[in-house]
Parts: structure tokens; C-alpha cells; sequence
């Protein structure tokens, strides 16, 4: 629990932090002089929620119990429906049967690329540490 409390708080907080520095680039870079509050506020809290969603989620790899099969299907699953709906309700997706297949492809298109980077990732680092176990002995 106090994991997912501390992973929480950097999300929320990242969220923040990147709803910020976007909302700096519209205004410096895209000539954007004045900005609706209304839009800013629901905006700000789709990159909150989206932040807090990509910290937390993580957590099913930590669950020893399931088999890795199970946790990528558990994460993926949580990630694009809790992401579609908030796309939704937001504005980033539009609503529509092409644009849900649009956002279903990129999803997977994007979660496999990253689940093979970080199986790769921690794949090589298992085995530098293989490595130095065999020095030790």
C-alpha cells in the first residue's frame, strides 16, 4: 500500500508537471495569447489522471503470484480501456467505431514496442548480473 501511495503521489505530481509545461509551450510557442479556463482545467486533469495511470499500473509486475503472460494482459488491458474512456471523455479521441480501431492499433502498436524494449532491457541486465554473481564465487 505504501507503494502504490508513493507511486501515486509521482504521477499525480508528473501529471501536474507536464499539463504545465505543455499548457507553456501552447502559449510560447504556438501564439496562443489566452487559453480557456474550462478547457485548461479538463485538460489538467487528464494529464493528472494519465500521469497517476502510468505510475500505478506498473504494479501488476510486481505481483509475484501472476505469471507474466497474465500481468502484460492485466496492464495492457487497464491501460487502454482506462485511457480510451479519459480520451473520451476529454476530447483527445474522437468518438467513432474508425477512430476507437485508429487508437486500438497505435495501443498495441506502441505497447509492443515497449514491452519487447524493457524485456530486452531487463534481460541484459540479468545477465550482467549473473555475470558478477560468477565473479564472487
Amino acid at each position: 500500500m505504501k507503494t502504490f501511495l508513493y507511486r501515486s503521489m509521482i504521477g499525480i505530481f508528473f501529471g501536474g508537471f507536464i499539463s504545465t509545461a505543455a499548457t507553456i509551450a501552447l502559449i510560447y510557442f504556438g501564439g496562443q495569447p489566452t487559453l480557456d479556463g474550462q478547457t485548461f482545467i479538463i485538460n489538467a486533469l487528464g494529464f493528472i489522471i494519465s500521469g497517476w495511470l502510468f505510475t500505478v499500473t506498473p504494479l501488476y509486475f510486481e505481483i509475484r503470484s501472476l505469471r507474466l503472460p497474465m500481468q502484460t494482459a492485466l496492464h495492457y488491458l487497464t491501460v487502454t480501456i482506462v485511457y480510451f474512456t479519459l480520451g473520451l471523455w476529454i476530447g483527445w479521441i474522437p468518438i467513432g467505431v474508425k477512430n476507437f480501431f485508429i487508437y486500438l492499433a497505435i495501443s498495441l502498436l506502441v505497447y509492443v514496442i515497449g514491452w519487447i524494449g524493457f524485456f530486452l532491457y531487463f534481460k541484459n541486465e540479468s545477465k550482467k548480473l549473473n555475470k558478477d554473481l560468477e565473479c564472487l564465487e
